[in-house]
């Protein structure tokens, strides 16, 4: 009851406020169901004839709507039917969006219509001075058109405009908004915003709206790289499609250097030159049909300029990329990385992914129902659209510097990441610039959480190079330090914690691709000859062999480890998982040496135990590549103990301290000592 009876307070005070600018979101709904037109057209005419909380006039105002739109919008299949209708009538009022261009070999403005398909009309230069958005990629107007034709002037256009009345915000003040933000407290604006998308804020968690408005980020902050990967459902493109006309879809991720960024025949400059944010739909299918795309890609998410031809151009425009996880949020945290659904080029690039400057976690976003969408008042979306285009030209990336500084794990990119997402979500809440320490402290929070969560899978992908990641913020009044977590990245291990069964055992090592992962070997003893079968190695010749090798190193020195084990009276039957999908290690001989002897002596291996190392057919131990990279992937499954070959003693010291701090090394010198101290065997 509360929450309703505060709705109807904020739409009042937002209607006393903001007059004319304000429209009643169900009735976009509605109209909208039946009217391919865009949600900022068909709201601006909602505003200029339903802007009141009459209920007669708002009925009155509807259906004249949906009159103005039922004869006069022209559909793009209805092109040639109102050509001809305007030639018969001599006069007629249409609704279209229109772009106009000057043409300078005749010094006159020529205006193109994009569903009528008309070019080369003449327009009066008054409208351009008067509506410059016509000139900066279009703008919607209800026109009134003339036809006629005159035979003895030729080439002329037969069609022309009488009258002009654009039904888009042609220009706006932003001190409007300005003065109007502050009768409104935090949460009042927030809901005003998330209601002016269409959404319905009392239905959402405090931290559901934090992210709807971080989707807002990319309409008002130049050149912010976001990323929102979730489940579908979740209303990730609507903000995009439908809301603002600044913003454009690359539906299915297909596109061209060209198209994305500059033309070299035409010599146009592509989308990120044309609007204020650019989205990929669906990352899984981002390709470009040139080889430079990506290395371009990556260049313009870190300077906002690429190089084409012998000129080097810049842009303003957002990059969003949003798609899909089809498994499940645990599983592609434990076997993979959060950025695994984006193509094969991309998912192992940690550059490319490193100019992320904030991850939405789409998981926590509810999948869209009818109770989510809000029947309350919100702004016009075109209205809102400009205020976020003007926005974009201010900026507060210094807030922070008043009261806090940022932690010596953020390096210059994370910095650059966290400033622009600041300054982004002050433009939202607090865009005439008033706010309190606390209100900064709550911003700060939020964007160290987000380019946290990019550097988490930094280092799941790159390994050392990304691994301060334990981002903070210092209070400069208190001198205290303040640490950020992510939520996810709380438990579910790949090595459990507590003795495991007799047989098993884990190692971390290299794939034949060079990643490092981990690897879950289980062993069974059954009756038999003494016969070793092998399973889940596929037709890899190094694995087998690896495991060949352990065999044999088995059979011969199995009486230094027990005499009560038997190798000719059973068998020895081994099965290999690949727990993160990268292709299986070879570097297992000692790790089944263990789990051979664990098997045959039913006793499991240590708590939380990782094997590291590899020998050869003598015996011999090998030197591990990476020590610290391998250490690093020990931890993030969950080890506790680390099972380490006493050559590698030399290279602790390219470990950080406080990785070391994470596990108990556990040292040995041959193979036999590395099964009595993975058995916990003094």
């Amino acid at each position: 009851m509360d929450s309703e009876r505060s709705s109807v307070d904020l739409d009042k005070k937002l209607n006393e406020v903001f007059p004319g600018r304000v429209v009643r979101k169900d009735l976009t709904k509605s109209i909208k169901e039946g009217a391919n037109v865009p949600v900022y057209v068909l709201e601006y005419l909602l505003g200029m004839y339903c802007a009141t909380d009459d209920e007669e006039s708002i009925n009155e105002g509807v259906e004249r709507v949906k009159n103005i739109l039922a004869q006069n919008y022209v559909r793009p299949d209805e092109a040639e039917k109102v050509k001809s209708r305007i030639r018969e009538l001599g006069q007629y009022t249409i609704i279209d969006k229109i772009n106009v261009k000057l043409n300078e070999k005749i010094d006159i403005y020529e205006a193109e219509f994009s569903n009528l398909g008309l070019k080369g009309v003449p327009i009066s230069p008054n409208y351009v001075k008067e509506f410059d958005k016509l000139l900066q990629g279009g703008i919607w107007c209800i026109l009134k058109m003339n036809y006629y034709f005159d035979e003895e002037v030729r080439n002329s256009n037969p069609f022309s405009i009488s009258n002009l009345k654009p039904i888009q915000m042609p220009n706006m003040d932003i001190n409007e908004i300005f003065d109007g933000r502050e009768s409104f407290t935090k949460e009042e604006w927030i809901d005003v915003l998330i209601r002016s998308t269409g959404m319905e804020c009392t239905q959402l968690d405090n931290s559901v709206k934090w992210h709807l408005l971080e989707r807002l980020v990319p309409l008002v902050e130049n050149n912010y790289n976001v990323c929102e990967l979730g489940p579908r459902g979740t209303g990730k493109s609507h903000i995009y499609k439908e809301i603002s006309p600044n913003s454009i879809l690359v539906s299915g991720g297909q596109t061209t250097v060209a198209n994305l960024f500059y033309n070299m025949s035409s010599r146009k400059i592509g989308l990120v030159g044309l609007w204020d944010a650019v989205v990929f739909d669906e990352v899984a299918g981002i390709k470009f049909k040139d080889k430079d795309g990506i290395q371009m890609m990556k260049d313009y998410m870190a300077s906002g300029s690429f190089a084409r031809g012998k000129e080097e151009k810049t842009a303003s425009a957002s990059m969003v990329f949003e798609g899909n996880i089809n498994q499940s949020l645990d599983s592609l945290i434990k076997t993979s990385h959060l950025f695994a659904p984006f193509p094969e080029e991309m998912a192992n690039d940690s550059a490319f992914f490193d100019r992320m400057h904030f991850y939405i976690p789409g998981w926590e976003i509810p999948k869209m129902r009818p109770e989510f969408l809000t029947d309350n008042y919100g702004f016009i979306v075109d209205y809102m659209a400009e205020f976020f285009r003007e926005m974009r030209k201010r900026s507060f990336s210094d807030a922070i510097d008043k009261y806090f500084k940022l932690g010596n794990n953020l390096n210059q990119r994370d910095v650059i990441a966290v400033r622009k997402t600041v300054s982004g979500l002050i433009k939202l809440i607090y865009p005439n610039g008033q706010f309190t320490k606390e209100d900064l402290e709550e911003i700060l929070k939020y964007a160290l959480v987000g380019r946290r969560r990019v550097k988490e899978q930094l280092k799941k992908i790159g390994g050392m190079e990304f691994y301060d990641v334990h981002f903070s913020y210092i209070d400069k009044e208190k001198m205290n330090e303040e640490f950020v977590s992510v939520p996810e990245q709380g438990g579910g291990k790949l090595i459990p914690e507590g003795f495991g069964k007799s047989g098993h055992v884990y190692v971390v090592g290299h794939s034949a691709s060079g990643m490092i992962g981990v690897f879950k070997l289980e062993n069974q003893v059954v009756s038999g000859s003494g016969k070793f079968e092998k399973s889940g190695v596929g037709s890899n010749r190094d694995v087998k062999e690896s495991l060949d090798t352990a065999f044999r190193y088995f059979t011969s020195n199995s009486k230094s480890i027990s005499s009560s084990i038997s190798t000719k009276t059973k068998d020895y039957l081994m099965h290999i998982s690949d727990l993160q999908g990268i292709g299986v290690t070879d570097e297992i001989a000692i790790a089944e040496l263990i789990g051979l002897c664990s098997g045959a002596l039913e006793k499991p291996v240590q708590e939380s135990l990782a094997v590291l190392g590899n020998m050869t057919v003598g015996g011999t131990i090998s030197k591990i590549e990476d020590f610290a990279n391998c250490l690093q992937v020990c931890v993030d499954a969950g080890a506790k103990r680390v099972l380490i070959p006493a050559s590698s003693v030399a290279d602790f010291q390219t470990v950080p301290s406080d990785l070391l701090i994470k596990v108990q090394p556990i040292f040995y010198s041959d193979p036999i000592d590395a099964v009595f101290k993975a058995l916990g065997v003094n």
